[in-house]
């Protein structure tokens, strides 16, 4: 099973990892690949890294699906890691389960399956894409090919899917052990029949602990998508309470910042206002010097006038 996000990059002539940059590629939705395909290639050539600018412009653009597939492995890493587990040990226990077992198995496969696409269908709308019933069904059919088939596990964990995958088209026990007649698997013309029976006893309780596995990983794998649907729907009412906030915030500045032009306003009229008193009050004082320089000089001239004519 390939290893998720374990891939390591190269930089070249001190220029951004090539592979980082062709991973954040193929989480570009399918509309704007290409456009960022283009500025990223242009960007390796600036840099002088002919190599890797080769390597971003052969990049093909994904499908709808594929790209909603590789959005689900960026976006939740430990949920993806713990899938790929979950394919693993399904394969595990279809290798040796009954038709009992499968059919227990497969309702249970289904269940994480839908939960997961529901989920990425929820991802695609956060992008601002939302996922038509065909690109659903697509996205599903590359979900149970990551639990049936290794190939498509490995090709998943590399985050840069192009098509959606098929799953393989049936799931059952391998052809040498289904074909083999009940009482005689194992035995030997040798063999007593003590020995068969305990064989078959032996062989009947490792399917039995493969199945109890197998429920185990896909209850738990349940329950995680159950947490991380509560989680995000905590973490969404905590946005909108924030969102609201953020909005009175912004009704209460706009308010404070009317009421300020207002203050301005008002502040400008009283200067003005104080400004012409001022000016008045200048020419006031001048006036009045000017009457009282005019009274001492009418009141000298009296006093000679006076002193004259005695």
């Amino acid at each position: 099973m390939g290893t998720l996000n374990a891939r390591k990059g190269r930089r070249s002539g001190g220029g951004q990892d090539v592979e980082a940059v062709l991973d954040e590629l193929y989480t570009t939705p399918p509309s704007d690949f290409v456009a960022r395909r283009e500025t990223l290639t242009a960007a390796a050539k600036t840099a002088g890294r002919v190599d890797d600018a080769r390597r971003i412009h052969a990049a093909r653009r994904p499908t709808l699906a594929a790209w909603a597939a590789n959005l689900l492995l960026r976006s939740q890493p430990e949920e993806s890691r713990q899938f790929l587990e979950l394919g693993q040990a399904l394969r595990e226990a279809y290798q040796a389960l009954d038709a009992e077992g499968l059919k227990d198995l497969s309702a249970q496969r289904r269940r994480v399956v839908s939960a997961l696409s529901r989920q990425t269908a929820q991802l695609a709308r956060e992008a601002g894409h939302r996922l038509s019933q065909s690109v659903q069904q697509d996205l599903e059919a590359t979900l149970r090919a990551v639990l049936a088939d290794p190939d498509a596990a490995d090709q998943w964990a590399g985050g840069r899917l192009v098509n959606a995958l098929t799953p393989p088209s049936n799931l059952r026990p391998s052809t040498a052990r289904s074909a083999e007649k009940p009482g005689t698997r194992g035995r030997t013309a040798s063999s007593p029949p003590a020995r068969a029976k305990d064989e078959l006893s032996e062989r009947r309780r490792a399917r039995q602990e493969q199945l109890a596995r197998a429920k185990e990983a896909a209850e738990a794998a349940e329950q995680r998508l159950r947490e991380e649907r509560a989680r995000r729907a905590d973490i969404d009412a905590k946005l909108q309470r924030a969102r609201e906030r953020t909005e009175q915030a912004h009704k209460r500045m706009s308010a404070a910042e009317e009421q300020m032009q207002q203050a301005r306003e008002e502040v400008q009229r009283a200067e003005n206002k104080q400004q012409e008193a001022e000016e008045q009050s200048r020419s006031a004082a001048d006036a009045l010097a000017h009457a009282e320089r005019e009274a001492r000089e009418s009141a000298q001239h009296v006093r000679r006038m006076t002193a004259g004519t005695t």
